[in-house]
């Protein structure tokens, strides 16, 4: 399977290193030629904005739209999950739209506020998954289409599934539990 991850900005090269530790070569993705042949891409954390402001810059907004509409698997992890969401609460940045969540960018916070907890995710297994919230966002509201993955303890939906597309408000790739990776790999091959 033909995985890309995003290269413009943020977390990438850990999510390439994660996919390597599951026999995945990735392909660093940073302009529109390098999404030829792609059977699903990944979309880091990393300040959303920025990266928004490179896609355009790089004329991968629409490349990226028309292949989230067509099927294409993608996971948005922190700043990735504010890319891919159809709307940002506070306005501040644009999204490319094709998943039906609304969602709050830094949410818990500045920098300094970030954590790492264990957080339950029924599709992982039992054991929890150690979640590292960076400056993370959360999830506001779900469409009707939207599968709720995990949730913190006070209810805030922290990842979530619809279709093929899959987001997170954490950082799986700084952790070494490669389960979320390996979910997204095998629902994305199939």
């Amino acid at each position: 399977m033909k995985t890309g991850v995003l290269a413009l900005q943020g977390a990438y090269v850990e999510h390439m290193q994660a996919l390597q530790k599951l026999d995945i070569n990735p392909v660093a993705v940073r302009l529109p030629v390098h999404l030829s042949g792609l059977d699903a891409l990944i979309i880091p954390g990393g300040e959303s904005t920025t990266i928004y402001k490179l896609m355009h810059d790089y004329d991968l907004i629409k490349p990226l739209q028309e292949l989230g509409r067509a099927g294409m698997p993608m996971w948005g992890t922190c700043a990735g999950m504010v890319l891919l969401a159809r709307y940002a609460v506070d306005g501040s940045v644009s999204t490319l739209g094709l998943m039906d969540i609304r969602v709050r960018r830094n949410a818990f916070g500045r920098q300094i506020d970030s954590f790492e907890t264990p957080l339950p995710v029924r599709v992982l297994g039992k054991e929890p998954f150690p979640a590292v919230f960076i400056r993370a966002p959360l999830i506001h509201q779900v469409g009707p289409e939207v599968e709720v993955l995990a949730r913190l303890p006070n209810r805030q939906i922290m990842a979530a599934r619809q279709g093929k597309l899959l987001v997170c408000a954490f950082h799986p790739e700084l952790t070494g539990d490669l389960r979320f990776h390996r979910y997204f790999v095998d629902f994305a091959d199939h």
